[in-house]
């Protein structure tokens, strides 16, 4: 998996033409509506959580829970298939559907549109009720 997402950025970023910057991808955070830019290869957890966007995360990244699972609403399609290690950790996640994911094992490689579900993070709804 790593080898082939390495590749895609050396793809993406080999047909810059000289002095352009490196392209970036577009998430957004629902149900917050936030999107952000990114660069190719940082995952879901890392870009949310360099931009204050509330992601639970307890292992600290390490797929090794299911805290930071995500519902990917558009560009699940283009996503490489998970791994053992994270579909047996989303076997634990609240709220799971076809499209689930965890946000630390999604590498951006393309324009995402995530949902963080109800019931697994609390942290922004409590500050939207402030």
């Amino acid at each position: 998996m790593e080898t082939q997402q390495t590749l895609e950025v050396c793809e993406v970023n080999d047909k810059l033409k000289e002095g352009e910057a490196p392209r970036t991808f577009k998430v957004t955070f629902l149900p917050m509506g936030v999107t952000i830019e990114a660069k190719p290869g940082q995952n879901i957890l890392e870009i949310a959580l360099a931009n204050h966007i509330p992601l639970d995360h307890n292992c600290g990244g390490n797929c090794a829970c299911s805290t930071c699972h995500v519902i990917v609403k558009d560009g699940f399609d283009k996503l490489p298939p998970m791994s053992d290690e994270e579909s047996d950790q989303l076997d634990e996640a609240e709220s799971l559907t076809l499209t689930s994911r965890l946000g630390c094992q999604v590498k951006v490689f393309h324009d995402i549109v995530v949902e963080i579900p109800q019931g697994s993070n609390q942290t922004w709804r409590k500050a939207e009720q402030h």
